[in-house]
């Protein structure tokens, strides 16, 4: 009788044909180095079934099996190379379910330990002090315009929407919302635009108890404390609280504030269409407030009609009753404190614009107080600027004879060229009686003004600026005879007021090579219109701030210094970030903003009239609008080396906001307006540096680091 076959263990099995087929390696002539041959230490499995037959009798699934009892371990046959690093979803879950107990503990510990805090600085309010650049003080401004109503005196209407627009669940949330924070982190950390993420309850907590500042510790906290006062309060109180906190804009807090700012009711006067307005600027005032810009009102309407549509999704208002609110409920113009009467809001204004672009800070962050806000405008300069535009005009208009000098309008800068900081600015009449700041809103197209920076186009990238700077002179349009002689030449066009000359340039050179010089010389591009033929001749509208600093690129000799309003910025002892003075970058060649200069010069002499004891040195620049000018607006840009200051003069419709003709303003002799400008100019430049007006030379350049690129 035969024996019986032993079974050999798998391992045993593997150690065996590792062995044979090391030795069947060594012979000489059986394959090369490496390979295993049938017949040499390993048998082909198609050829016998005895390790089948051992897989099916042990239980195992698959060759290599080891029966333990019931279970069946295997070994993790084919896990090489980077597949050997893949953790088993064994260890996965487990790792996960260890990690959430972590953070589960974490959370329970941090809401145990973590309190309702006091209230945040809001409750011990501090005045902001802006002051001159003599560091004197210029003015205060403190107090928080809020005054708390109880939920009985807020109409059910402001009640819908604001819930429609800014959390729909609020009645059955918990307080928190962990989607809406999830997909506020991952907007973030995609780069994409910052969301709120946030409950009701959450920004109430927010607006009570912490800062406005957006990092993950303060998210924390927020998703903490908002548990707990979900818990602690109703929902109507929670409800009542965030209302009477909110930052509505217009330095308003809370309903009842905003309620008067916007429409000069009381809270519980509002009607529906009202508060979906006033739910819309909680979004934010200064993105959403439609006084403050044509986009804030676009979008502001926009916002508006949803948040209408969103209480009929959400079974608030009927169909029937949104029907009845179909025209923009238009707010009233907002209101300035007596303390910023005159060109003091107008300045606070420029100011607050300028930190919240540089810094990040809010309207809501300044609205707060507590600032120290250092500023460039010189008190002297201010007062000689608002005086010169009083003078003209009282000497040239006549509102009550001359129905064209009514809803005349005047805005004006003045920068130093050097570096770029504003020193004076003309905003209107009075910041307390007609909000719009005129010198630093676009809105007025500027017409011939705009014509040297198709001229430096032209030079930088067509003509050569020595063979221009070699053309003989051309006569100013003053005189009949030589005055035809300028229709082809850029020079002399500027001078004579042709406009025909500037549009073939334009085509020519290129109108994105002329929007990209006004770009690097300093005006942005939002203000640039479209790019068609009129182009070159002035149908943006920048505002005098950057006329004013752009055209003292020219006296800088193609130097660009951004304008700048605020040199420093403290808040309990710590200075904020963000307000170093800008750097000085090439805008273009030197040489050929020396050509351009040199025309400019001829347009101000021509502009300004001369005298027996007066004539205006080469070293003013200016550019004007003139007869030629069929756009609604008058300009004047002079610029010296101490100053640059542009003015304009417009009309509008105090009913609907839009443009007036120019026709026979000041009289039918001055060319739309156009004379007027340069007669503000002349005072002003007159009484604040007069020297300047002689023949003194130009300023150097200012240094500009070689690796320091143009930008907008």
């Amino acid at each position: 009788m035969k024996s019986p076959r032993k079974r050999r263990h798998p391992r045993s099995a593997d150690r065996t044909e590792q062995s044979a087929g090391e030795a069947g390696q060594g012979k000489a002539g059986e394959g090369k180095a490496g390979e295993r041959k049938t017949g040499q230490g390993e048998p082909p499995q198609a050829e016998t079934g005895r390790r089948k037959t051992a897989g099916r009798c042990s239980g195992a699934r698959r060759s290599g099996g080891r029966k333990t009892g019931r279970r069946v371990d295997f070994p993790r046959a084919g896990r090489t190379g980077p597949l050997r690093w893949i953790p088993s979803w064994r260890l996965v879950s487990g790792l996960s379910a260890l990690g959430a107990a972590v953070l589960g503990g974490l959370f329970a510990v941090l809401y145990l330990q973590l309190d309702l805090p006091t209230a945040n600085r809001e409750a011990s309010q501090q005045a902001t002090v802006y002051y001159w650049a003599d560091g004197s003080r210029m003015v205060s401004v403190g107090d928080v315009n809020r005054q708390d109503v109880t939920l009985d005196h807020i109409p059910a209407s402001v009640r819908n929407a604001v819930i429609a627009a800014e959390n729909e669940d609020f009645y059955d949330d918990f307080g928190v919302s962990v989607m809406g924070i999830a997909r506020a982190a991952l907007s973030v950390l995609g780069g994409g635009e910052t969301q709120g993420g946030s409950t009701i309850t959450q920004q109430y907590v927010k607006n009570r108890y912490l800062t406005q500042k957006q990092t993950a510790t303060r998210k924390i906290k927020e998703f903490v404390l908002a548990l707990k006062v979900s818990n602690r309060m109703t929902k109507p109180e929670i409800l009542e609280g965030y209302l009477n906190t909110s930052w509505f804009g217009r330095d308003s807090y809370g309903i009842q504030a905003a309620a008067h700012a916007y429409y000069g009711v009381p809270a519980s006067e509002l009607n529906p269409s009202q508060s979906a307005l006033l739910a819309t600027v909680l979004k934010g005032a200064d993105s959403y407030d439609p006084s403050l810009s044509t986009a804030n009102h676009r979008r502001a309407v926009d916002r508006w009609s949803w948040v209408l549509d969103r209480q009929v999704e959400t079974g608030v208002l009927t169909a029937e009753e949104r029907a009845e609110y179909t025209t923009f409920p238009e707010p009233k113009k907002p209101a300035k404190p007596t303390s910023q009467s005159g060109q003091i809001g107008y300045l606070v204004d420029i100011a607050n614009k300028y930190i919240k672009r540089r810094t990040g800070l809010s309207g809501k962050d300044l609205a707060l107080g507590g600032y120290r806000i250092r500023t460039t405008f010189e008190k002297s300069k201010v007062r000689a600027l608002a005086k010169a535009v009083d003078r003209v005009r009282e000497e040239r208009l006549d509102p009550k004879k001359r129905a064209a000098d009514r809803e005349v309008q005047v805005g004006a800068a003045s920068i130093r060229p050097r570096d770029g900081a504003i020193v004076a600015a003309y905003g209107g009449s009075d910041a307390v009686e007609h909000f719009t700041n005129n010198a630093d809103t676009s809105g007025v197209p500027v017409g011939s003004a705009f014509k040297p920076f198709v001229y430096a186009a032209v030079l930088e990238h067509g003509a050569v600026p020595e063979a221009v700077a070699a053309e003989p002179d051309i006569a100013p349009a003053s005189d009949p005879a030589t005055a035809g002689r300028a229709d082809d030449d850029l020079s002399g066009s500027l001078v004579a007021e042709e406009n025909a000359p500037y549009v073939r340039a334009g085509e020519k050179v290129g109108l994105r090579e002329v929007r990209d010089t006004a770009v690097r010389s300093g005006l942005l591009e939002e203000s640039l219109a479209e790019l068609e033929p009129t182009f070159s001749i002035g149908t943006s509208t920048p505002s005098a701030v950057r006329m004013a600093g752009a055209y003292a690129t020219f006296v800088n000799k193609g130097t660009r210094s951004e304008p700048y309003a605020v040199t420093e910025v403290e808040q309990d002892g710590a200075t904020i970030d963000g307000l170093d003075r800008p750097r000085p970058v090439a805008a273009m060649d030197p040489e050929v903003a020396a050509v351009v200069s040199a025309s400019l010069s001829r347009v101000a002499a021509d502009a300004i009239p001369s005298t027996s004891d007066f004539r205006l040195g080469p070293n003013v620049l200016g550019a004007k609008t003139g007869r030629n000018d069929r756009l609604r607006s008058a300009w004047y840009i002079g610029a010296t080396p101490g100053l640059s200051t542009a003015v304009t003069m417009f009309r509008t419709d105090p009913e609907k906001g839009h443009l007036l003709g120019m026709n026979g303003v000041g009289g039918q002799d001055s060319e739309r307006g156009s004379v007027l400008p340069p007669l503000i100019w002349d005072a002003y430049q007159r009484a604040v540096d007069p020297d300047s007006l002689s023949g003194s030379p130009l300023l150097p350049a200012l240094p500009v680091p070689a690796a320091t690129a143009p930008s907008a």
